[in-house]
């Protein structure tokens, strides 16, 4: 039994650290994202900010006007709240939390995946989108098409940098066991406990050889014959062990 417990515990120390290690890689891939999200969030502030030195900013303007900036907005706001409940989620290594980041994932890379199909599909897909006042999309479309290479790596390694944190994610997930199976701290004790009541099977006296109440049969009668002087006791000895015998008088 402590050879069992001691080997479930020598295997719990190996699972932590490679829980720690895990959690760890989780934590610094969502640091390197950051830098993405943070990017998407600044940009929007920079047209936000140029276009209210020209022109007043209204938020009644903001989305039929300032749409593109909005949408940047948002979109980096989102991703930095999914970063957020990643991180949180492998420094607390709670498998609820972790399910909840990996939802957020998967559905964030599922509409990543979407907009993509869309912008490779469709080659006229400006052309289904609201006018941009800023004229910033069309900036950044001529600048994706000018350093399309450099482009095509970023993305990928955007890609794969979430494709690997989902897959972490659900091997954390995977590796987390319910409390109750870890606390096994009373496999390493042998506690020997007294019935608090008796058995309803077991005898209510004991044995004839001894008195319930610590009086042995032969002292007593000994000490009679010392006292009155007597050679036998059989007058006055009687069945102590039993509680509703009356002594002969």
């Amino acid at each position: 039994m402590a050879r069992g417990s001691r080997s479930g515990r020598n295997g719990g120390g190996g699972g932590g650290c490679a829980r720690c290690f895990l959690g760890f890689l989780l934590k610094f891939l969502a640091f390197l994202q950051a830098f993405a999200a943070v990017s998407a969030v600044l940009y929007a502030a920079s047209i936000l900010s140029r276009w209210a030195r020209h022109h007043e900013l209204h938020f009644d303007h903001l989305l039929p006007d300032l749409w593109f900036a909005c949408v940047v907005m948002a979109a980096g706001l989102l991703y930095c709240a999914i970063l957020l409940a990643g991180y949180v989620a492998a420094e607390v290594n709670s498998g609820c939390c972790l399910c909840f980041y990996t939802i957020l994932a998967m559905a964030m890379m599922l509409l990543e995946a979407a907009v993509a199909g869309h912008l490779l599909l469709n080659e006229h897909w400006m052309q289904d989108l609201p006018y941009d006042r800023t004229r910033e999309l069309e900036n950044l479309v001529s600048f994706v098409n000018n350093n399309l290479d450099l482009c095509k790596w970023a993305a990928l390694a955007t890609v794969a940098t979430q494709v690997f944190s989902l897959f972490l994610a659900i091997t954390l997930r995977a590796m987390v066991s319910p409390t109750n199976e870890d606390c096994d701290s009373d496999e390493d004790f042998v506690v020997i406990r007294r019935p608090l009541l008796l058995a309803q099977g077991a005898p209510a006296y004991l044995p004839t050889t001894a008195d319930p109440r610590g009086a042995h049969p032969g002292l007593w009668s000994s000490s009679m014959r010392q006292k009155y002087g007597l050679n036998s006791t059989s007058d006055y000895t009687y069945n102590t062990l039993d509680q509703n015998a009356v002594p002969p008088q």
